[in-house]
C-alpha cells in the first residue's frame, strides 16, 4: 500500500466533508450570527461531540484498532470476525444505557459546560434531542475501525459530509418550517444532527457487508453474556482504561474552556467555534488523514517485530507534518481575518464577530504545529499499546493549559482561551516526540536540516506574501461583493500555494520523496 497515495485518499475526502462543514458554519452564521441561541447549540452539540470524542473516536478506536490489526495479523480473518461481533454486541448495548441516561440528565450536563449560557434552557431541551448523536456515531467509529484496518479509508473519510448535508438542510429548509410551526428556528439544527448522525451510521453497513465484516448483533441474555466474556473484549476495555484518561484530559480541558467562554460574556462560545472549524481544515486534512493512515500501519509493523518499518513510517509521517502543517500555521496567524471575513461575514454575522473570532484564530494557530503533531505521534505509542505515556504526558499539558488561562485569559478574554490550547499541544507533541526518541522507537532518517531549511524559506515567502494581501485588501469592506471577495481569497491563497511549492520544487524537493509503501 502507497502511504502517501492513501494520506492523499483520506485528505481529499475530509476536504470535501470540511468544506461542507464551513459551508454548514456560513449558514449557521449568516442565519444566527453569534448570538445567544448559537451560543445554546454549540454548547448542546459540545456535549454528544465530548462524549463521542471521549468514548468512539477517542478512548475506543486507540485501544480496538491496535487489537484488531493484531488480531487479524497474527491469527487470521475468521478470529477477527468474531472480535468484531462481541466488541460491537457489547457497544451497543453500552450506548443504549447510555442514551437514556444522558437525555434524562441533560440540564445537569448543560450546567456542568456552561452554566452562564442566557439560553439554558434552550441548550437542555437541544441536549435531549441530539444525545443519541452519540450512539450513531459510536458505531461508526467501530466501523471505521475495521474498515481502516482492511486498508478502505474512503467511506469513513467521506463519512462527515452526510451530517454537514443534513445541518445545512435543516438551516436553509428546516429554520424556517420551525417559525412557522411557533418553534425556537435553532431547533432545526438539532434536529439535522439526528438526521446527520443516523444517516453516518447507516452508510457504513453496504461498506462492511462489502469486505464480509458486517457485525452480528447479540440480542439475547445468553449471547450477550458469551460477547461479555470474549477475551479481546476484555482486552479492549484494559486498553481503554488508560486510553479513556488520556482522550478524558484532553476533553475536560475543552469542557472547562467552553465553561469559562460560558462567563465571558454572549457571543463567546461561538467565536471560538468558529475559529475552531477554520482549525478543523488543517487539523483533519492533515492530522487525522496522516493518523489514520498510520496507526493500522504501524500497529502490523509493531506485530511483525519491524522496528525499521516502524520508525520510517514515523519520519514519513513527521515530514509530511512539517511540509504541510508549517505554511498552514503561517497562514492561520498572519492571514486571519480575510479568511474569517471571506467565510463568515453575512447576514446577521457583523464586524465585531470578525474582529472577535479572528483573535481566536490567531490563537489556535499558534499551536497548529502541535495540534497536528500530536495527531501523528501519539500513534506511535499506541501501535505499541503503550497508552499510559501519552496520558501522563496529557495530564501535565492539561494542569499547564489552565495556569495559562489563568494568566491569559483577564488579559485576552476568550483569544485566551484558544492560544492556551495552541500552546498546550506544541508541549504535548514536543514531549512525546521526545519520548520516542528516548525510547529509540523514531531514528530519524538522514537529510533533516536540509528539509527543514527548505521549508522555512518557502515558508517565510508565503507569509510576506499573505501578510501583504492581508493589509492591502479591505476584506470586511467588500461584504456587498461576496463574488469578488471569494475571488481575492481564492486567488490569493492559490498564488501563495504557488508560491511555496515553486520555492520548494526549486530548492531540489521533489514529490518522489514522499512517496512510501507499507
Amino acid at each position: 500500500m502507497n502511504l502517501l497515495k492513501a494520506a492523499s485518499t483520506v485528505s481529499l475526502l475530509t476536504l470535501a466533508s470540511r468544506v461542507t462543514g464551513l459551508l454548514r458554519e456560513q449558514l449557521i452564521a449568516a442565519a444566527f450570527g453569534a448570538s445567544a441561541a448559537t451560543d445554546a447549540f454549540n454548547v448542546a452539540f459540545r456535549i454528544p461531540n465530548l462524549l463521542r470524542r471521549l468514548f468512539a473516536e477517542g478512548a475506543f478506536s486507540q485501544a480496538f484498532v491496535p487489537i484488531l490489526a493484531d488480531t487479524r495479523e497474527r491469527h487470521g480473518d475468521e478470529t477477527t470476525h468474531q472480535l468484531i461481533d462481541a466488541v460491537a454486541s457489547v457497544l451497543a448495548w453500552a450506548l443504549l444505557v447510555t442514551c437514556i441516561v444522558g437525555m434524562i440528565g441533560a440540564p445537569v450536563l448543560v450546567w456542568l459546560i456552561g452554566s452562564g449560557l442566557a439560553e439554558f434552557d434552550l441548550a437542555a431541551t437541544m441536549t435531549r434531542w441530539m444525545f443519541p448523536y452519540i450512539a450513531f456515531m459510536s458505531m461508526v467509529a467501530l466501523s471505521a475501525g475495521i474498515l481502516n484496518t482492511w486498508k478502505r479509508f474512503a467511506v469513513p473519510a467521506a463519512t462527515p459530509v452526510l451530517l454537514n448535508l443534513a445541518v445545512i438542510a435543516a438551516a436553509w429548509w428546516g429554520a424556517p418550517l420551525f417559525v412557522r410551526w411557533g418553534l425556537n428556528p435553532v431547533l432545526a439544527l438539532a434536529a439535522g444532527v439526528m438526521f446527520g448522525g443516523a444517516l453516518q451510521a447507516a452508510i457504513q453497513i453496504p461498506a462492511l457487508r462489502a469486505i464480509g465484516c458486517m457485525p452480528r448483533f447479540a440480542m439475547g441474555w445468553t449471547s450477550l453474556k458469551a460477547a461479555w466474556h470474549h477475551p479481546g473484549v476484555h482486552r479492549v476495555l484494559r486498553r481503554m482504561a488508560p486510553a479513556l484518561l488520556g482522550v478524558s484530559v484532553a476533553q475536560i480541558s475543552l469542557l472547562i474552556n467552553t465553561q469559562i467562554a460560558s462567563h465571558v460574556g454572549v457571543g463567546a462560545v461561538s467565536w471560538l467555534t468558529y475559529a475552531d472549524r477554520l482549525m478543523e481544515f488543517p487539523t483533519a486534512l492533515l492530522g487525522v488523514a496522516l493518523g489514520v493512515v498510520l496507526l493500522p500501519q504501524l500497529s502490523a509493523a509493531q506485530a511483525r517485530d519491524d522496528t525499521q518499518a516502524y520508525s520510517d513510517m514515523l519520519d514519513w509521517g513527521l515530514r509530511m507534518l512539517v511540509l504541510l502543517a508549517l505554511p498552514c500555521a503561517v497562514a492561520l496567524i498572519v492571514f486571519p481575518k480575510a479568511l474569517v471575513a471571506v467565510l463568515f461575514h453575512y447576514g446577521q454575522f457583523q464586524p465585531q464577530d470578525v474582529t472577535q473570532t479572528t483573535r481566536a484564530l490567531m490563537g489556535y494557530g499558534v499551536g497548529l504545529m502541535g495540534l497536528v503533531g500530536v495527531k501523528v505521534l501519539a500513534p506511535g505509542f499506541y501501535a505499541r499499546h503503550d497508552i499510559r505515556t501519552p496520558v501522563r504526558i496529557a495530564i501535565i499539558v492539561l494542569v499547564a493549559t489552565q495556569a495559562m488561562n489563568a494568566l491569559l485569559v483577564p488579559q485576552l478574554g476568550h483569544a485566551g482561551l484558544a492560544l492556551s490550547i495552541g500552546l498546550g499541544a506544541l508541549v504535548n507533541a514536543g514531549w512525546l516526540l521526545i519520548g520516542l526518541r528516548r525510547a529509540k522507537v523514531y531514528l530519524p532518517l538522514p537529510g533533516w536540516g536540509l528539509f527543514v531549511l527548505r521549508v522555512v524559506l518557502a515558508c517565510t515567502a508565503l507569509g510576506a506574501m499573505l501578510a501583504w494581501a492581508g493589509q492591502a485588501i479591505d476584506w470586511i469592506g467588500l461584504q456587498a461583493h461576496w463574488g469578488l471577495r471569494a475571488g481575492w481569497m481564492a486567488a490569493v491563497l492559490g498564488g501563495a500555494a504557488l508560491l511555496y511549492f515553486s520555492i520548494l520544487l526549486a530548492s531540489g524537493l521533489r514529490p518522489a520523496h514522499f512517496r512510501r509503501r507499507a
